[in-house]
């Protein structure tokens, strides 16, 4: 700035005469910020005294009297993109001495026109230069909000009747902004501090809160504006506004030829020193956002939990932190409100409502400005960041999508709210307390990962669970008690079983479900099941480690809880109606327990009530061994079922493959069908014979595709309208997906013979037209659609009827009123007009000038004012109250719909559950017709002996990759033997034939068509596998040692229904003893357990071994070898016999390895390996007279215990291989 002389001539514009006697607020086009302050006023107002303006062109001389040296902190700063320095002393100063009417930083422009105007009576101040005009274009707004937030309401701003007298000692509201909360407040009212300014020039769009200092003394009424002497104005300190000798823009003219450290300018360091002390040399108050939390708030710098544990204690609760007594003293009321909710939501990312934004405060602020790059700034003594109120759900799911829990904590009351409960009064007195003057708030829900009840916020149509286990010991063997629950459907599961040692159900459980979210008991999860659950769970699943009895309930705190909540009353109020499933598991305590943890975690997140008064309770079994066909955790695993090897992605799956639902619902239910292939020939006919109706006349599965394409989630929507946190326009379009389903069932039946599951389940659908008539003329469901409100046709609701008369009563009582002053005035150009929150102002043409002298002036421009009359005033008061009131009108309506449509949830979930089997059906049939040709419907037999058999059998998931795939014959049972003992070169593909004969199996019990040209086979109980080699180093188990657990469990649980596919086993240790282990198994599924499967191996040594044996049939994958390039060519077609070998040289030969190396390797195979050197020992002895080890082993049990006890089949299969020696 130009530095100011002791006498300067006044600009024409720089003061301007206040109005006589009230206060006009900014215009919203010049005077909604700080930016008013710097603009030229218009001196045209008809109110504007000519005297002054004279007075003001003279130039005149001013000198500085005692005790005024701060009034240089009324200049009005130049516009321009320097930092604006802090106050001096002197400015401080003169605050101190209490001086009517000096403006704050943030004191509206006008105000100090007006304040000057009024003080100076005529005596002008001296003017400032400003900075060159190129600099004025950038400028440094800011949003300043108090603290008392009587403007975080988001309806509407309540009209203040307009002060008559002392204007000047009064705060006065301005609204920054429409869609604002915060006031700015006048200067004379409150002091001004170095802080202040700050606040002032942080460049950010967030509402700030400032801290609000002491309150000065009310002058007294003798000293009036009328009889107060002129001021006399004091000269300008020279040090206060230095202009620099060179132009800025030329001081950091950028030369290329300096090669030299760019120098800062001579002014850097003082401003520096300024930002950091102040021009008086004090040190300034850092910025919230600028300093650690732990400064602020020293409790924080040492954490402890609400016990005052500290992290390394085991008993240690990271989800709440210690707040010492006396720190609750200090803070403000809004702090008080946000850490009595902080405090136990400590690792909890806490959204906070405020007017139109939801904000984060402290850590929670920090990590959404690292994570999100979300703007860094400060609200009272806070760092904070925030997100418009329409965007909420869309940063709750990206923090959720990182891991994170995320509250949220919304106003229970708005603005008028809160003006209302004031004015009832809250204490003795009649006023209210100092927490009783902020908004009220409380937490509305938790949000996490497993627990998403927001269609718009969950990934996929997919289940999410949230699991509860409890594991104990029982006999020497585990217990498992589990309970859990999808939050989006509000269907709970429970199961207990008793499992094996190596915990084979539990795998299983978690590899079917892979929840979201676990709930453990501390110190109380074996290391087995921590192992399983890491190795079956995505790295986004959240653990929770509950401490026993206080968070994870016992069976009879689970009790006496459901019991005291009332969430199982009856109609008539009087008894208590458990569900089926929750009664028959009252008993058990070990799943009653993880369902005390579920409940407790779920009250928690505020979404117990609405999940568990549904009452849709099911056991769940993981095995289901009389039913289905067992696909255990590995099985699902190493035959990727539903997750690829590669990447854990869905991509080549057999769920991908065959899942061509259209409802979200249907795609739920087919994953458990895929989870759980029939086992039941009858059942399995029938969904194939489904199958052939829906593909011999695709009229049915069109029609149902076409109509169902966008339907909603409705299983998932009917949880919402139970809970009454349903949007209008998700209500509409439940009512209209119902209204389809119906309409589509009625079509279907026409196409329908109604004999097999399709007729059954489309007469099966209940009577939908009869409840969805009353819903018809409810409500206007394009009001709900487009506006998202529930009106109610007239007649339905009383209350709605009567709030809406009393509205529109009103609004024709403004009108009235609109017509008569139009009338009074004589012009037809006076109109309503909004302002903001304030609405229904009058505006009136400036150039009519009867105006009555009770009507307040509210804002201005050249052409219109706008007022607020006595009458006006009130009828608006009316309006703003009873618009309050049917809002809640509104919501009590919602809520009175959403209870009468959820009176018949069996009857909507019924309809659910048929759509989604016709839908998985339909999913059948579309994947039968997309395998391509060859396709077959399986043929099942339920004959004695086992049999598995295919004819050009092709993998269906590479089908779509693999363009020339070459199908093989299966034949396992049946008139040949149950074991085929497969050999071949390494990568000639007896993996892919395992895996392909397994995933054939699956489709066919499932009821879909198999890409072969012929199926038969009876069906199969269970699948086992043992592939690949893989270790578990975390549980000090060797890859042998994996192997022969895998191995262990398919010897004691396969059966003669049973697939069993063994790939490469004993390959973990030495040749010794895999060979050894590797014949002793295969003797064993062959001869005494008698399932079908494969037995893939490189020991050559075995083929010669059963040579004999009636079980077991050697097969081989057919190659070319050419051995003078050492190359082989896979044919991959599967045939009779024995592999000449494996052929590693060659694979090594073919992957680069250097043909020296080979060579030596090739002498020392031959020299070395064992295998070979016992396959030949093996053809000698088969020159004489040899007998297999493991018919020597079998023969002398036989021989010490005789016949008696043993197995019948088993001693056919002995007898058989005698013969055959």
């Amino acid at each position: 700035m130009a530095k100011a002389s002791q006498s300067s001539p006044l600009p024409q514009s720089s003061f301007k005469k206040s109005l006589p006697t009230h206060s006009q607020p900014a215009s919203k086009k010049n005077q909604q910020s700080i930016l008013g302050f710097f603009r030229k006023k218009d001196t045209t107002d008809a109110s504007a005294s000519n005297g002054l303006a004279k007075q003001s062109r003279a130039p005149i001389s001013v000198q500085k009297p005692a005790g005024m040296a701060g009034l240089g902190q009324m200049l009005t700063p130049a516009p321009s993109s320097d930092a604006i320095n802090a106050p001096s002393s002197q400015e401080e100063h003169a605050a101190n001495e209490g001086v009517e009417g000096l403006p704050s930083p943030v004191t509206p422009a006008h105000d100090v026109v007006e304040f000057m105007g009024d003080t100076l009576h005529g005596a002008p101040a001296p003017s400032i230069t400003s900075s060159p005009p190129g600099r004025r274009g950038k400028r440094t707004v800011n949003y300043v909000l108090s603290d008392n937030e009587e403007s975080d309401g988001d309806d509407f701003e309540p009209v203040r009747a307009r002060p008559s007298h002392g204007r000047s000692a009064k705060r006065r509201m301005m609204s920054l902004d429409e869609d604002s909360e915060g006031y700015v407040e006048d200067a004379t009212a409150e002091q001004f501090d170095e802080a202040d300014m700050d606040d002032f020039i942080v460049p950010d769009d967030s509402d700030e809160e400032a801290r609000r200092p002491k309150k000065r003394k009310r002058p007294s009424a003798i000293q009036s504006r009328k009889n107060s002497s002129p001021l006399p104005v004091p000269p300008l300190e020279e040090d206060c506004f230095e202009t620099p000798a060179v132009a800025t823009a030329e001081q950091w003219t950028y030369d290329p030829n300096n090669t030299q450290p760019l120098r800062p300018r001579s002014d850097a360091a003082t401003n520096a020193v300024i930002k950091k002390t102040g021009t008086d040399g004090q040190k300034k108050k850092e910025k919230a956002h600028q300093s650690e939390p732990d400064q602020r708030y020293p409790w924080l710098a040492n954490i402890r939990d609400a016990d005052k544990n500290p992290p390394e204690h085991p008993d240690y609760d990271p989800q709440t932190v210690y707040i010492p007594p006396l720190a609750w003293q200090k803070f403000s009321p809004f702090e008080r409100q946000y850490w009595e909710i902080k405090q136990k939501l400590w690792k909890t990312i806490v959204f906070f409502k405020k007017g139109k934004f939801y904000e984060l405060y402290e850590n929670d602020a920090t990590i959404g400005h690292q994570l999100f790059d979300l703007k860094l700034t400060d609200r009272v003594n806070m760092r904070m960041v925030g997100v418009p109120e329409m965007s909420l759900d869309h940063w709750a799911a990206q923090f959720v999508a990182k891991g994170y829990k995320v509250a949220r904590v919304d106003q229970s009351e708005s603005a008028l709210g809160k003006e209302m409960r004031e004015r009832g009064g809250n204490n003795k007195a009649g006023k209210p307390g100092k927490d009783d003057k902020i908004i009220r708030r409380e937490l509305s829900c938790v949000l996490t990962r497993g627990t998403l009840v927001d269609g718009g916020m969950l990934q996929d149509d997919m289940s999410t669970y949230c699991a509860a286990i409890k594991e104990s010991m029982v006999d020497c063997l585990p217990v498992f008690g589990i309970s859990f629950v999808d939050t989006a459907t509000g269907q709970f599961f429970m199961t207990e079983f008793v499992d094996d040692i190596d915990l084979t159900s539990f795998e299983t459980f978690v590899a079917q479900i892979r929840p979201q979210e676990l709930l453990l008991e501390k110190s109380n999860i074996s290391v087995k099941a921590l192992r399983i659950l890491k190795n079956n769970t995505g790295p986004t699943t959240i653990w929770n480690f509950l401490k026993p009895d206080r968070e994870f309930w016992s069976a009879d705190t689970v009790i006496r809880e459901i019991g005291a909540s009332g969430y199982f009353i009856s109609e008539d109020g009087c008894d208590e109606v458990w569900p089926m499933v929750l009664r028959m598991a009252k008993d058990k305590e070990f799943v009653m327990s993880a369902f005390g943890a579920l409940l407790q975690y779920l009250r928690t997140l505020k979404i117990e009530r609405d999940l568990v008064t549904i009452g849709n309770f099911s056991w769940y079994d993981p095995i289901r061994k009389a039913t289905s066909l067992v696909l255990d955790g590995k099985t699902l695993i190493n035959l990727e079922i539903f997750a690829n090897t590669i990447d854990g992605g869905s991509a080549g799956t057999l769920f991908t493959l065959l899942n061509h639902c259209i409802t979200p619902f249907g795609k739920r239910l087919f994953r458990q069908w895929v989870c759980h292939p029939l086992a039941n020939v009858a059942k399995i006919n029938a969904r194939l014979d489904a199958v052939d109706c829906l593909n011999a006349d695709t009229t049915i599965r069109d029609q149902f595709t076409s109509q169902m394409t966008k339907l909603p989630d409705l299983e998932r929507l009917i949880s919402r309208i139970h809970a009454g946190s349903c949007r209008a326009q998700d209500f509409a379009r439940v009512l209209d997906g119902f209204e389809q389903i119906d309409y589509t069932m009625s079509l279907l039946a026409e196409f329908s013979s109604g004999e097999g599951i399709i007729g059954q389940l489309i007469s099966s659908m209940p009577d939908l037209d009869g409840v969805l008539e009353r819903w018809k003329t409810a409500f206007d469901r394009t009001k709900a659609k487009e506006d998202g409100i529930l009106v109610p046709e007239r007649g339905v609701e009383e209350d709605f009827d009567a709030s809406q008369d009393c509205i529109e009563r009103i609004l024709a009582d403004l009108e009235g009123l609109l017509k008569k002053y139009r009338r009074e005035l004589g012009s037809a150009s006076i109109f309503f007009r909004d302002n903001g929150k304030e609405i229904y102002q009058l505006e009136v043409p400036a150039k009519i000038k009867n105006i009555p002298r009770s009507w307040d002036q509210m804002s201005a421009t050249q052409k219109v004012k706008r007022y607020y009359s006595p009458e006006l005033r009130g009828l608006v008061r009316e309006l703003q109250e009873a618009q309050e009131t049917h809002g809640q009108i509104v919501k009590d309506v919602a809520g009175r719909f959403y209870a009468r449509f959820d009176e018949h949830y069996n009857v909507w979930l019924a309809a659910v559950k048929l759509t989604a089997q016709l839908d998985c059906l339909i999913s059948l049939a579309k994947a039968s017709s997309a395998i391509g040709v060859p396709n077959c419907r399986p043929e099942f037999v339920e004959d004695e002996r086992s049999v598995v058999e295919f004819e050009e059998l092709r993998h269906p998931c590479m089908l779509s990759t693999v363009a020339d795939f070459i199908p093989n014959d299966v034949k396992l049972g049946g008139d040949t033997a149950k074991i085929n003992l497969l050999t071949g070169a390494n990568a000639a593909g007896k993996s892919t034939v395992l895996r392909m004969t397994c995933i054939a199996v699956i489709m066919a019990q499932l009821g879909c068509y198999v890409p072969c040209k012929y199926a038969r086979l009876t069906p199969v109980d269970r699948i086992m596998s043992r592939l690949g080699a893989n270790d578990n180093i975390f549980a000090a188990q060797s890859t042998f040692f994996v192997e022969l657990s895998e191995t262990k469990k398919i010897l004691s649980e396969a059966t003669p229904r049973t697939l069993v596919i063994l790939d490469e086993l004993g390959r973990g240790t030495s040749s010794y003893d895999g060979v050894a282990v590797a014949q002793a198994v295969l003797h064993h599924i062959a001869t005494h357990v008698a399932c079908v499967g494969f037995f893939a191996t490189h020991y050559h040594s075995l083929p010669t071994e059963f040579a004999g044996h009636p079980e077991i049939s050697p097969k081989r994958m057919q190659i070319h070898v050419d051995d003078d390039h050492r190359r082989v060519t896979f044919l991959y077609k599967l045939e009779d016999g024995v592999a000449e070998g494996s052929f590693g040289m060659h694979c090594a030969a073919m992957c680069g390895i250097s043909a020296k190396v080979i060579d030596r390797a090739e002498v020392a195979a031959r020299e070395w390996e064992h295998t070979s050197k016992l396959k030949e020992s093996l053809e000698k002895a088969r020159n004489r007279v040899y007998v297999p080890l493991g018919l020597q082993s079998d023969v002398a049990w036989l021989l010490r215990d005789g016949i008696t006890g043993v197995d019948q089949r088993a001693l056919g299969v002995v007898m058989k291989a005698i013969e055959a020696l």
